[in-house]
Order: structure tokens, then C-alpha cells, then sequence
């Protein structure tokens, strides 16, 4: 999805709410009431949107329950508010379902890719950074839930109007590294180089953090390669670069399965000479003091604690290359927002981190975007144990699995096809198991849950488009778009169909509460709602076996449906199958 260049209007239902928020201002002669405070009735049967009167209620020194009565006797009905009704402190709307179903419908069928999408960011310029995973390790399924949680914000706040560049840093220097040189040199250099070497890589650092807990006498020759490939010369330096680049290559295989694209990547390594050179100059500064041999920033009186920069080895640690690159992300790149998405073990370094950048006179927002763990059924995942399923495995399993499930299903297809719609099939329900919940709580990942082809998955939302597919297809009508004014729309009565409307109509919605809290999980929830309530409708109202001028009306409704989900999907990152 590209950033937009136009600007965009209120959205239909966005509309309505305001024409009765200047209704209701009219009355009490006050502007008091926002389009915003039109909420959604817990019970669709109470109307079609409420308007809570706690508020006006005090204002006007009267019960809620009594402004509710008051608003109902004053307020002038129109064309599309048929009648108000009074439930206790709320005041309901009912609107007229046959012209909400012809605003709405047209809304998205006219909109399509950019229904839904606003410019509440007024391009804003900002960076989201993800995937921050470490050269010479395993790509694993904790870094699965990082770059589809950061690709998938991404997309939502660009559908939001801001301007957005995503980035990804990668951890190409450390102890981590030095160790797996090591134990590459010691028990792998003589072998045949393997087909996939990035993740080779994480098992030979599985294997140097065994040997190296056996025997810790060999950690002194560990120190020793990190310092010859910190001094940039020499054998283990030259095998750091041949074996950095496995990893990269490999990184870039992944992202390629994901379909992630990233506007610029960034490597601690080219950011750590200059990151010791401004610790020199802010320490010469009194920025950063010595404690116990070790520079640090001091940062008690803000309640963080202390930052370690150097360790007192002289050995650098993450703010020596985290704070260049945070200053050049403002000064060359001009951004006016800088995310970090990160899990939540790092949340007392960022505030550390960014209280550094604001006393040296940053002044731009920064925000960590944490999120919790991915777990595995029998416990927590380590990459020093290698207890972790890593994305290659992974994919493969699932890859397979699905493979499977088609080839049951249809027969009739040949090999090529089966192969992309599985391979659509196994991405979408990666990204959606790492999104469909909230950054904050836990993911306990069971690959059978998550390849189960029912239920709350993303396996379920391209059904309900293929199914779609299949009824167009079945109902031989050509484009909706050439009969345009020959559909008409009036003929939607069934409350089922209201009911599906006003659900289609939320979705605007959804997207800026989404954008508002960094959370695709309401993207998630809202496609699964709609894609239930498509099916149940489904299920209870002839589509096809009706009058012409119905059939016309209702397949108009469930392509507003499929354009709802396919844009939703979109925004987490995946892609729609048009037959399953």
C-alpha cells in the first residue's frame, strides 16, 4: 500500500454521527456534543447508535434519564434518523436501513482499496523500527511475532495518513558473535558448507553455548576473537564478514516469504566506532561519569536507575551504537516520530535511552512499541538451549501440513496451483497468530492450534473471500460497476443485512482506533466479527435463488463484505486466495 496523496473525507457513518451531534448542539445550545461521543448499542435491537447523556446530564443539572427524555421530545428527525427511543440513560438512534444501505455500499464500492482510510496523521514523518534480530543466531518464532506486530503497525498508520518508513537494525557485533566464529572454528570449519547457512548459524551457536558451559576455560578464547574482529583485521574478522553475510542473506529469504519490505537497514556494527567517539566527547563533558571503572549516565533522579555505556573492561554495550543511530534517525531522515518495536524486557532502557536523547535536546516523540513472549506449549524459548522452533522449521511443517489439506480438498488441481495457495495460505496464518491478540499479553504458540483451518484464524478470513468468489462466480454477473444504477439497494430489508451494514460501516473506525493504540489485534477481531456475521447470513438468506432485483442488491452487499476484508487483510500484511 502506498501513502496516499489525497486527502480524505468523513466517512459515511462518520457523517451521520456529526449531523446528530450538531442536532443535539442545537437543542441545548451549547457545542457540547462531538461526533466521537455516538457510540454503538451493546444490543443491536436498542437501535443503530446511543448517545450516553451522563455528561449533558450535569451540565444541565438533570438526571441522565431525564436529559435522555428531553433530547427525544426536541430532536427533528431527517432522512435517514427514523425515530429515537429512550433507554434509561441513553439516547438511541434508529436509522432508516434502506438508505444507510445504499450510502454505505456505494461508500465502499466506489472507495475500494481506500475505504476506510483517513488523514488524521497529515504526513507526519515517521520511523518504525523492527525485526532487530541478531546476525549468527536463529530467526526464530519470537522474531516472527516482532516483524508481523511492526509491518502490520506500519501499514495501519500509513492507512492513517502518516508518512511512514520502516527500518530494521541488526545486532552484527557482540559476544553472541564471537562465540559462534568460535565454535564454527572448532568443531565446523573442515565440513562441506551447508545449503542454508543462516540457519546453520543458530545451530552452531546452540552448540557453542553447550560447549562453552562445559568448559568455561574457553571463554578467554572468545574474548580474544572478539577483539580481533573489533579491531577490524585478520582471520576472524574476515570469517565475521564471510559469516555475517550467511545470516543477512538469510534474513532476506525470510523477508522475502513474508513479503516484508524494508526502506533501509541498519547494522550496530557501522554505528559503533562513532558511538565510542561520542561517549569520549560526553563523557569529556561530564554528560557521562565513571562508576566503579565502568561510563555511565546517571539518570537516579529521574527514577531510571543508571545507563551502563562501557562496561569497566572498556567493552561497549547497546546505547554506544543505539544513540548515534537515534540521532541521525532525527537529523538525516527528519523524522517527527521514532518507534521502537521491541519486547517488553527492554521497556526500562528506552525510557533510559530516550531521557538520554531528551537532555541532549531531542525534543521529537520516541514510543517502545513492547510486546510480550512467545512461548511454546512445554515453556519458555532460548536460543542458548536451542528449545525454540525457528521460522525455516516452522514454515516447512506448516507448509506441509497445508500442502496436504489441499490436495484432499482439490483433486482437480494441479501441482503449481496447490503450491501458491498453500504457501498463501501458511504466511497469512503466521502473521495472523502473532497479531490477532494484543502486544501485551502472551503467546503460547501451538502449531496445530495455529494450523487449524476453523475458528479464529486467518485461514477463515480467505475462506470467506473465496467463498465470495464462488457466489459471483455461480451468479454469472459480470461487474456490479457496469449495472451500477440498475442495482437497487432499497431492496436490503432482512435485519440481517442492517445488522451486516452497520458492521461494514464500523470499519473506518476501527482503522483510527487501531492506528490510535498500535494495535492490528482490532483490525483482527473486527474482519473475524465481520466474516461471522457474513456467514451466518450467509447461511440463513438465499442469495442466488431470489428475484433478479434482490439477487442484485445482495450480491452488491457481500462485495462490499469482500472488499472490507480484502483491505483489512491488507493491513496485517496478508495476502486474500481467491479459491480455497
Amino acid at each position: 500500500m502506498k501513502n496516499k496523496a489525497t486527502s480524505f473525507e468523513r466517512s459515511q457513518i462518520e457523517k451521520i454521527k456529526q449531523s446528530i451531534a450538531e442536532a443535539i448542539n442545537k437543542i441545548v445550545k451549547k457545542d457540547i456534543v462531538k461526533a466521537t461521543n455516538l457510540i454503538y448499542p451493546p444490543n443491536q435491537n436498542f437501535g443503530d447508535l446511543s448517545l450516553p447523556c451522563f455528561e449533558l446530564a450535569k451540565e444541565f443539572k438533570k438526571t441522565s434519564v431525564e436529559m435522555a427524555e428531553f433530547l427525544t421530545s426536541k430532536i427533528k428527525l431527517d432522512n435517514i434518523i427514523l425515530t429515537t427511543k429512550v433507554i434509561g440513560p441513553y439516547l438511541n438512534f434508529i436509522l432508516d436501513k434502506s438508505k444507510l444501505a445504499t450510502i454505505i455500499i456505494e461508500e465502499i464500492l466506489s472507495a475500494e482499496q481506500s475505504y476506510g482510510l483517513n488523514n488524521l496523521g497529515n504526513k507526519e514523518k515517521v520511523m518504525i523500527e523492527y525485526s532487530n534480530a541478531n546476525t549468527h543466531k536463529e530467526y526464530h518464532v519470537g522474531h516472527l511475532r516482532n516483524i508481523c506486530y511492526g509491518d502490520a503497525v506500519a501499514k495501519i498508520l500509513l492507512a492513517n495518513g502518516y508518512k511512514v518508513s520502516s527500518v530494521s537494525y541488526i545486532n552484527d557485533f557482540g559476544i553472541h558473535v564471537a562465540k559462534t566464529i568460535w565454535a564454527y572454528q572448532s568443531f565446523y570449519e573442515k565440513e562441506k558448507e551447508p545449503i542454508n547457512k543462516g540457519y546453520f548459524l543458530g545451530k552452531v551457536y546452540v552448540r557453542a553455548c553447550e560447549e562453552l558451559e562445559k568448559n568455561k576455560e574457553d571463554k578467554s578464547a572468545v574474548g580474544l576473537i572478539m577483539k580481533n574482529i573489533e579491531s577490524r583485521q585478520g582471520i576472524d574478522y574476515q570469517l565475521w564478514k564471510e559469516t555475517r553475510q550467511w545470516s543477512i542473506d538469510g534474513f532476506d529469504k525470510i523477508y522475502q516469504k513474508l513479503k516484508i519490505k524494508f526502506d533501509q537497514i541498519f547494522y550496530e556494527s557501522e554505528y559503533i566506532d562513532n558511538g565510542l567517539d561520542m561517549v569520549v566527547k560526553l563523557y569529556q563533558k561530564f554528560f557521562l561519569i565513571k562508576s566503579e571503572g565502568a561510563v555511565i549516565a546517571d539518570l537516579e533522579k529521574f527514577n531510571l536507575g543508571v545507563l551502563l555505556f562501557l562496561r569497566s573492561d572498556g567493552t561497549a554495550l547497546y546505547p554506544v551504537a543505539d544513540l548515534p543511530l537515534a540521532i541521525e534517525k532525527f537529523k538525516k531522515y527528519k523524522i517527527n516520530k521514532s518507534i521502537y518495536v521491541v519486547d517488553a524486557r527492554q521497556s526500562l532502557y528506552f525510557k533510559q535511552l530516550f531521557k538520554v536523547l531528551e537532555l541532549l535536546g531531542f525534543k521529537q516523540e520516541m514510543k517502545h512499541l513492547s510486546y510480550e513472549f512467545v512461548k511454546l506449549p512445554e515453556g519458555m524459548m532460548s536460543s542458548r538451549t536451542g528449545n525454540v522452533i525457528t521460522f525455516d522449521d516452522l514454515y516447512l511443517q506448516a507448509l506441509e501440513k497445508a500442502l496436504l489439506e489441499i490436495k484432499k480438498r482439490h483433486q482437480d488441481w494441479n501441482d503449481e496451483k496447490i503450491k501458491l495457495v498453500a504457501k498463501k495460505i501458511v504466511i497469512g496464518v503466521l502473521k495472523f497468530e502473532m497479531i490477532k491478540v494484543s502486544a501485551d499479553k502472551v503467546i503460547t504458540f501451538d502449531i496445530e492450534q495455529a494450523l487449524r483451518f476453523d475458528g479464529f484464524t486467518s485461514t477463515y478470513l480467505q475462506y470467506t473471500v473465496a467463498r465470495i468468489n464462488s457466489i459471483m462466480s455461480k451468479s454469472k454477473v459480470e461487474s456490479l460497476k457496469s449495472k451500477k444504477s440498475e442495482v437497487v439497494l432499497d431492496n436490503l430489508k432482512d435485519i440481517k443485512e442492517h445488522f451486516l451494514i452497520i458492521k461494514l460501516a464500523k470499519y473506518p473506525e476501527i482503522i483510527k482506533i487501531a492506528g490510535e493504540n498500535y494495535d492490528p489485534s482490532e483490525i483482527a477481531k473486527y474482519l473475524f466479527e465481520l466474516a461471522q456475521e457474513f456467514n451466518d447470513y450467509y447461511h440463513s438468506v438465499q442469495i442466488l435463488k431470489t428475484e433478479e432485483e434482490i439477487m442484485q442488491a445482495r450480491l452488491a452487499l457481500i462485495m462490499a463484505v469482500k472488499q472490507v476484508v480484502m483491505n483489512g487483510l491488507e493491513l496485517l500484511g496478508i495476502e486474500v486466495v481467491e479459491e480455497m
